[in-house]
């Protein structure tokens, strides 16, 4: 059976919430979707996510959550990394760390599995996402249909090396956390569908969803500024999957 996946970029501030609100829903429908997942991590003001966001992904339409290096930044949602398995931090840090790397989900007869994982190159230090994930996905095998892995990483390098080395034991390997869409959809000679970036929900006439002249005085002086998110109308971004469940391969990925 042909299963459809929307896997959508960081959603940044205000914006990329008013993009899903307004526009999650009528994709999920004009694609039949069977599976939504929203990287969050960028959802409060650019940095983290709050209890109110993860409330407001699932009513838009978001089936799981997945983050990166800033789902730290608001202490509110630790409770909520615990107790709801559909919200993701990831899953390469270190034993003990609160919250769940993966998600595993049955709709419609077909089992998921979703990745959250992070990148090491210009990131903070986590452990090996290769070495975590190649475990993971061993286990995971056993049980599910289809695997999806956002891995949230600064370097193109890591990334195309992450899906060449999960290429044919997990369905999709997509990058997150640069906010700038990449034009390398591709399926990957085993059968995993792969891009380097979703790209962004949230402002793209911004400097990666912020205000461009904090960012430009940020080069210019060289001091720690805060980015601020753009008050303009965001949009969403990222690819639609089609996936043979019986398989586990991706037949065919779409920029969205």
């Amino acid at each position: 059976m042909l299963v459809k996946v929307l896997m959508l970029g960081d959603v940044a501030g205000s914006p990329g919430m008013s993009a899903l609100f307004l526009g999650l829903q009528g994709l999920i429908k004009k694609y039949k979707v069977d599976l939504c997942v929203v990287n969050g991590e960028n959802a409060a003001g650019g940095f983290g996510i709050s209890e109110e966001d993860y409330y407001n992904m699932k009513r838009y339409g978001a089936d799981v959550i997945t983050s990166g290096n800033h789902i730290w930044q608001k202490n509110e949602i630790f409770p909520l990394l615990d107790s709801k398995e559909d919200l993701l931090r990831p899953l390469n840090y270190p034993k003990g760390v609160i919250g769940h790397g993966v998600c595993t989900l049955k709709k419609n007869g077909v089992t998921y599995s979703v990745i959250s994982l992070q990148g090491r190159v210009d990131m903070p230090v986590t452990d090996c996402p290769f070495k975590s994930v190649k475990e993971t996905v061993e286990k995971l095998k056993k049980t599910s249909d289809v695997i999806l892995v956002d891995f949230h990483a600064e370097s193109s390098l890591e990334k195309e090396a992450m899906g060449f080395f999960l290429d044919g034991s997990v369905s999709a390997v997509v990058g997150t956390h640069t906010h700038v869409q990449t034009l390398d959809e591709k399926i990957l000679p085993k059968g995993t569908g792969y891009i380097s970036d979703l790209g962004l929900t949230g402002v793209h006439s911004g400097v990666i969803g912020s205000k461009p002249e904090i960012s430009i005085e940020r080069q210019l002086t060289q001091l720690p500024m805060k980015s601020e998110i753009s008050d303009e109308a965001g949009e969403i971004q990222g690819v639609l999957l089609t996936i043979d469940s019986e398989s586990g391969k991706c037949v065919e990925i779409v920029r969205i």
